[in-house]
């Protein structure tokens, strides 16, 4: 009997996997020849041969930017092409990531068919380019979000002003329909100032506590929540009894105690004309006394700041005299300017620290400067109302958690209720959470500090010295420690611990304190579990401690395609293994988006662009798209001289604040036109820059930068250009630790940016953004909002 051989297996043609031609009668396997099949199989799942013609790849080239976001006309015809959907998911991988699709079904040649090359098992490549390719290396595909509020939306009517009720008219909200969606987001890559455009603002944030109902105005977009949790206890201290809690020198005196934090000298103004100042610690200073034009304010901390952020107030109570628009800002500064931590040691309790609440409100007398509709500044178009208002510290809150690693107001309003009444009762400004240096996330209950009796002894113009009796809530858990923190909305947050594990608590029923431990400490390790706060979810998602996360706040879909108000789900995380992922907690599965060799200091969700902001190798800001059309597509940002310390997007706009460890404070439009080189560059802005002197200990703030072209390296290295980078040797005291949009006071304060260093320098800019060449696309906002008819040439202009 005759010995039979089995078949060989077919082996991988790489040849026609890259696209490289393939010589049938030339040398080769002795095995079958790689089996072409028809993906015409005449299902209806299955392209259209006329969609993938590459007759037409040459006029269809400058749409495949735009590939991604489908009309809703075409919504039924997307339907019956899900599997053709799934396709352009895998296409974000590249040739070495076998994606699985499934084999089509063997059917008769026809005259003119289109073929693909089954070359490993499991992976079809097409002879065309792919749906989502794009054009070449000078395009970019367009962002699109994953949330699409329908119906109307509130837009400004007029230029903002900073102390000012702000006027706002209803219009057509971005995703009303595929028309305005389009024009609105072409509309912000006119974009080239460092700020937003007030024409283009709106509220694109998505809270539950919203419901679902299509609430147009910013009370119902933005409700107010924990009314039923009070101002709670404090106690007011002299300067002599908070002294402990303050910054401090790292010498002594004689007796023993370490000296208070000396002054900061710094020279501001014109680059070769710079003014020598010191600021003492609490003190500020309006830039507008060396660039008239200028809506700046620089304060001092008096220590390196690693926390702040901007205080929400509701909108009923802003123009209320207790308020009369006033800005709130927590900020939370080290003991001195050499304290380092360690990642995962806890400091014992009670460990002296201190938060400062610093307010921007009017100035007496008022201050002339220049008016919005006049002129431009130096910051490329950043012009600013006439009155600029000035920086001072109300209140500085007494603590024994250690300093603040991260600090964060609730999302939503949740200051008290102002009533009528003639005597001031005590209100809450706010419910503050933060990680601290003792290895929790303490939630405390800030007081108002307008409604704070001052003793007659106490000067009219220095802080209130408080001392919070306890927190409102302290989570800790046993074997980690706390190190980053994000508020999905009132009532969820998620932890990034130490040992790279995130966890989730509902803390909204524990802030009432029922049926939770009497003082309203929620102590995991400490208490049994029928008092104790347990997570809802605690997983681990990296093999090192988590230095940044954020929630992807976005509504959930049931299974019948309808949003609910259920809690968002989605986190996005980066660690110090230099793992990027995203994770669902209903599995509990993370998804790696990016490798890198560094450490991942900043995620940041953009509700505008439905991407992840992070980092990438060579100090690069880069973006990784959540939505389902692009989902896992990235594309770089900016690369600055520096690494990156943090990044702050906003509800309101699509500007994206960078701080890095050079001192630099920079802005970047996220929503760019589609084209490199078009009529619109990518500009990247510089707010500031600070510098140090280490030979006289005094620094030098720089600003009035132009605006520059981003560059984009790998093209400049194939083509010898050379692009000028940092040193890469910065004194720690210059980095840009932290950086916060105004996120939750409303259109009219969306342009405020704060940003703190590490100098103790702290700085707020009004920025606003400016049309390029001064012309408003489709006639005018009515135009780009689809509030009048017709149609325009901007709409027959493709990506």
């Amino acid at each position: 009997m005759a010995r039979t051989l089995r078949s060989r297996a077919n082996r991988p043609n790489y040849a026609a996997l890259v696209g490289m031609p393939v010589d049938e009668n030339g040398a080769g396997p002795s095995g079958p020849a790689a089996e072409e099949f028809d993906i015409d199989s005449g299902s209806d799942f299955a392209p259209d041969a006329a969609e993938n013609d590459p007759a037409e790849d040459g006029a269809d080239a400058m749409d495949l930017a735009d590939a991604g976001g489908e009309s809703a006309d075409e919504a039924p015809r997307s339907k019956r092409k899900r599997s053709a959907a799934s396709a352009r998911e895998n296409s974000v991988l590249d040739y070495g990531s076998a994606s699985v699709v499934a084999k089509g079904k063997k059917a008769a040649a026809k005259a003119t068919p289109k073929r693909a090359l089954a070359s490993i098992p499991g992976l079809a490549v097409s002879t065309s380019k792919p749906p989502l390719a794009l054009p070449n290396l000078h395009h970019r595909h367009r962002a699109t979000g994953i949330y699409k509020k329908e119906g109307k939306i509130e837009r400004l009517a007029q230029p903002p002003k900073l102390f000012e009720r702000e006027l706002t008219v209803l219009t057509n909200a971005w995703g009303s329909s595929d028309l305005v969606n389009s024009r609105v987001n072409k509309s912000w890559g006119y974009n080239v100032g460092p700020g937003p455009l007030w024409e283009l603002a709106e509220d694109r944030g998505w809270y539950k506590e919203a419901g679902n109902a299509a609430g147009a105005s910013e009370a119902e977009m933005r409700p107010r929540v924990h009314g039923h949790v009070g101002p709670g206890s404090y106690e007011l201290l002299s300067f002599d009894q908070a002294a402990p809690y303050l910054p401090t020198d790292t010498t002594t005196t004689e007796e023993g105690a370490l000296k208070p934090a000396p002054p900061v000298a710094c020279s501001f103004g014109p680059f070769g004309k710079q003014t020598r100042r010191e600021l003492r610690p609490l003190d500020s200073l309006k830039m507008s006394e060396f660039f008239p034009d200028s809506g700046a304010h620089v304060f001092n901390a008096g220590a390196p700041v690693w926390g702040l952020d901007w205080c929400p107030i509701h909108v009923e109570d802003r123009a209320c005299k207790y308020y009369d628009h006033k800005q709130y800002l927590a900020v939370a500064p080290f003991p001195t300017k050499t304290h380092s931590p360690v990642i995962g040691t806890r400091v014992p309790r009670p460990s002296p620290a201190c938060i400062q609440i610093w307010s921007l409100s009017r100035s007496q007398p008022l201050v002339d400067a220049m008016d919005v509709d006049q002129g431009s500044s130096s910051n490329g178009g950043n012009a600013h109302t006439k009155e600029t208002g000035e920086m001072h510290c109300e209140m500085v809150l007494c603590i024994n958690s250690g300093p603040a690693f991260e600090l964060k107001w609730c999302p939503l309003p949740s200051n008290d209720r102002i009533e009528n009444t003639s005597v001031p009762v005590p209100r809450k400004l706010g419910i503050l959470g933060g990680t601290f240096e003792d290895g929790s996330l303490t939630f405390y209950v800030v007081p108002d500090p307008a409604t704070i009796t001052r003793s007659v002894n106490h000067p009219a113009y220095e802080p209130l010295l408080v001392k919070l009796d306890n927190p409102l809530l302290r989570l800790e858990l046993e074997d980690t420690s706390c190190w980053s923190f994000d508020w999905a909305n009132s009532e969820v947050v998620a932890i990034g611990c130490t040992n790279g594990s995130i966890a989730v608590f509902n803390v909204g029923k524990a802030f009432v304190g029922e049926p939770f431990a009497a003082d309203r400490r929620m102590l995991l390790s400490a208490y049994s579990l029928d008092t104790a706060l347990l997570p809802t979810h605690y997983f681990t998602a990296h093999q090192s401690a988590i230095r940044s996360l954020s929630w992807v706040r976005a509504p959930v879909i049931s299974a019948t395609g309808e949003e609910t108000t259920d809690n968002p789900t989605v986190i996005a995380s980066g660690g110090y293994d230099g793992v990027e992922s995203i994770t669902d907690i209903r599995d509990m599965a993370g998804s790696v988006i990016n490798r890198t060799r560094d450490v991942v200091t900043a995620m940041e969700y953009s509700t505008y662009t439905g991407s992840v902001a992070t980092i990438d190798h060579e100090n690069t800001v880069k973006a990784y798209s959540i939505s389902p059309a692009l989902l896992g597509r990235g594309h770089a940002i900016m690369e600055p001289n520096g690494p990156i310390w943090t990044l702050s997007a906003s509800d309101y706009h699509p500007q994206l604040a960078i701080g890095v460890t050079d001192g630099s404070c920079m802005t970047t439009n996220t929503m760019r036109t589609t084209r490199r080189g078009g009529l619109v560059p990518f500009l990247e802005h510089k707010i500031y820059q600070l510098d140090y002197s280490r030979s006289t200990g005094e620094y030098r703030m720089l600003e009035s930068f132009l605006p520059q072209e981003t560059q984009n390296r790998p093209v400049a290295t194939r083509q010898n250009r050379t692009i000028p980078v940092g040193t890469g040797a910065w004194p720690p005291e210059v980095g840009v630790h932290r950086v916060a949009w105004n996120d939750g006071n409303g259109l009219g304060r969306a342009p405020l940016l704060a940003s703190a260093t590490g100098s103790g320098l702290c700085r707020v800019d009004w920025l606003l953004g400016r049309w390029a060449r001064d012309q408003v696309p489709y006639t005018g906002i009515e135009g780009i909002r689809a509030e009048t008819g017709g149609t325009f040439a901007e709409d027959e202009e493709s990506d």
